[in-house]
């Protein structure tokens, strides 16, 4: 980019990359701030009002934010998108999604869901007791479909079962021979005929980070020959009418199409041989896999996809209506179990930026006269232009003279102040060099300098809480500032959070061709706070999080559109976040117990006159009121400058 270019909205759209992984629902408005469209239409709402409206309510960052309305367009746009291509395709059968309470089983979101899918009979999936205990009562449509997958005990399966007693339609999904087994002895015991499914391991390839869960060695599924054998089950046991659906799943994320068809055919072969085996059959579940485009790349690369939901819809549709009409077997009706496409755009972490780290502000000026040293004196003639060498060159060789103090300092032979011009001159050489940089083809290790150069900004939030596909994973998720967008980023950073972990940090970032290792950010002004959006975050993120150092849960606000409000918005709901004290607990800290314990260690000191009574009390009352607060830290807004008055 070119410095006397005037920066606009529009650079800041591509450098961010909105116009791509975040169309229609983020955008930048003509004064630089960060927007969401939650309807995917024209209105909008500034992220910035959201964190001013929650911070009246008592809500500071690191907060996440949801929109709620983004949840229904997407439980929408989905059940549109199959409508439209089993309309196309004059398809026999119709689709009935269920929705996978793993991905996010905060109530608020599932209970949006099931709104948004009333007109589409949109259903649940659960996959263990405590998520089929929540199932079980959220679902109140006799005609929208439970599926129960994972692996079950007997009280699971005598759950499903007493729902399938009081007419819910609950489909039991077999993972293994023994659950086969286990269906039919409770569903006899229980006098109630059960809904089965069998869950197939596909020879079909899945790809991307989950691409383990497809193949011989998957944690789940039947074989061919235990599928055999589980009719033979069913048979015996006169529930052949039972087994009326045939389920995989190729895996999270799936980033090609192509791995979504070959699955989708496989699986499709098994339901009409099992249809010509004498079972009524009727459903075809494709579980999950519909991607989210996170880097906007639109590739089959593992954070991308190279196709659209309605592309998932149609090809899903189609090889199924293909294959069926070629083996003369009546279309089924078709089960998804998305998650994450459903889930992630509508929730957004926003972290304040609360101090930087930065290797130019250790850089020392070292005049002439000052240096004793050999080794400190030829780094001075390096970067002061009287040695002309090549950019790659000189960087090698101030790498050399540079890892020659650190012996020479080590051996006794450098002091500090010598050690301290070394380090300051060196990175003065490596700004240089990245500053002269020339476009076309650079050598990668001028090409590193960038991220070497780095700031590190430091957030008031955590990785391993918030953000935990990123650090287990290295799952990417779009970052961006959210104000000051009509400006021009010149600060090259990488993020750090306030756990005490190296690991705590992100630095790789997104990019429309592979990944950055920086992200260009604003300086910061201590006239006001800097926030960053961390976005599609909605799928797993809020249940998987750990309490790494004890920081817990964040606060969340619940927006809706409203078109009477000024700001286009309101909050309908808040959750505070986690108090030191419930993180406490959670590790069996009583804060009675600890209360008493610091009380007796104060009054301890107070005898021993180590401090005054009164400085005790105020300890106390502060070790107390900490149990009250937030784990993470308390940023107070900027404080205005006043300016003095002229006496008259």
């Amino acid at each position: 980019m070119q410095k006397s270019k005037r920066w606009t909205v529009a650079d800041s759209i591509d450098l961010y990359g909105l116009g791509r992984w975040g169309y229609p629902y983020f955008a930048i408005d003509s004064d630089g701030f960060l927007c969401v469209k939650p309807a995917g239409d024209d209105r909008t709402v500034r992220i910035a009002d959201v964190i001013k409206e929650a911070e009246s309510k008592g809500l500071k960052t690191p907060i996440v934010i949801r929109f709620q309305d983004l949840l229904r367009q997407r439980v929408e746009k989905l059940n549109q998108a199959f409508r439209n291509s089993i309309a196309e395709e004059a398809y026999s059968g119709s689709y009935q999604g269920v929705f996978p309470i793993k991905v996010n089983q905060l109530r608020e979101v599932i209970e949006e869901i099931q709104e948004a899918g009333k007109p589409f009979q949109y259903g649940l999936e659960c996959g263990s007791k405590p998520e089929l205990i929540i199932a079980l009562a959220m679902h109140e449509d006799s005609e929208a479909l439970l599926v129960c997958n994972g692996y079950k005990d007997d009280d699971y399966i005598r759950l499903a079962l007493y729902g399938r007693k009081i007419g819910k339609r609950v489909f039991i999904i077999a993972e293994q021979l023994s659950e086969v087994r286990s269906i039919i002895r409770i569903s006899q015991e229980l006098n109630v005929e059960p809904l089965v499914g069998f869950r197939s391991k596909l020879y079909a390839q899945g790809e991307g980070k989950w691409a383990l869960s497809t193949g011989d060695n998957a944690k789940f599924g039947l074989t061919t020959t235990e599928m055999l054998e589980a009719c033979s089950l069913l048979k015996a046991a006169k529930l052949t009418n039972s087994l009326q659906l045939l389920h995989f799943h190729i895996g999270s994320q799936v980033p090609n199409i192509i791995t979504l068809k070959n699955a989708v055919i496989e699986a499709t072969r098994y339901y009409c041989q099992l249809k010509k085996l004498g079972f009524p059959m009727g459903f075809i579940d494709v579980g999950g896999g519909l991607g989210i485009d996170y880097d906007g790349s639109q590739s089959n690369w593992e954070s991308s996809i190279n196709y659209t939901l309605e592309e998932y819809a149609r090809d899903v549709v189609f090889n199924i209506k293909q294959i069926c009409d070629a083996s003369e077997v009546l279309c089924p009706n078709i089960v998804s179990e998305s998650g994450r496409a459903i889930t992630a755009p509508h929730s957004i972490l926003v972290t304040q930026v609360i101090d930087r780290i930065s290797k130019r502000d250790s850089v020392l000026k070292v005049p002439k006269h000052d240096i004793k040293d050999p080794v400190v004196r030829d780094l001075y003639e390096m970067l002061n232009g009287r040695v002309r060498y090549g950019r790659l060159e000189k960087l090698h060789d101030a790498l050399q003279k540079k890892n020659e103090a650190y012996s020479l300092f080590n051996h006794g032979y450098l002091d500090l102040k010598g050690r301290a011009q070394v380090e300051s001159l060196f990175w003065q050489i490596c700004q240089k060099l990245d500053q002269t940089a020339k476009t076309g083809y650079q050598p990668e290790e001028l090409v590193a300098l960038k991220r070497l150069l780095a700031d590190q900004y430091i957030c008031n939030f955590s990785v391993f809480q918030s953000l935990l596909d990123h650090w287990a994973l290295d799952q990417l998720f779009p970052i961006a500032p959210l104000t000051r967008l009509e400006e021009r980023p010149s600060v090259n950073a990488i993020l750090v959070d306030i756990t005490c972990d190296s690991d705590g940090k992100v630095s790789k970032f997104i990019d429309l061709e592979d990944e950055k290792e920086y992200l260009p950010l604003h300086p910061l002004k201590k006239s006001e706070p800097y926030y960053l959006g961390f976005f599609l975050i909605g799928a797993y993120q809020d249940i998987m999080g750990d309490n790494h150092n004890l920081f817990g849960r964040v606060n969340e606000a619940h927006v809706f559109l409203e078109d009477d409000e000024d700001d286009g918005f309101y909050i309908e709901d808040t959750i505070r976040g986690d108090r030191v004290k419930d993180v406490l607990e959670g590790v069996q800290f009583k804060s009675e117990m600890l209360c008493r314990q610091m009380k007796k260690q104060i009054d301890k000191a107070t005898k021993q006159d180590l401090v005054k009574p009164r400085e005790g009390v105020r300890f106390m009352e502060m070790y107390e009121q900490g149990m009250q607060k937030k784990t993470y830290m308390d940023i107070s807004p900027p404080q205005k400058k006043k300016t003095a008055r002229k006496r008259v």
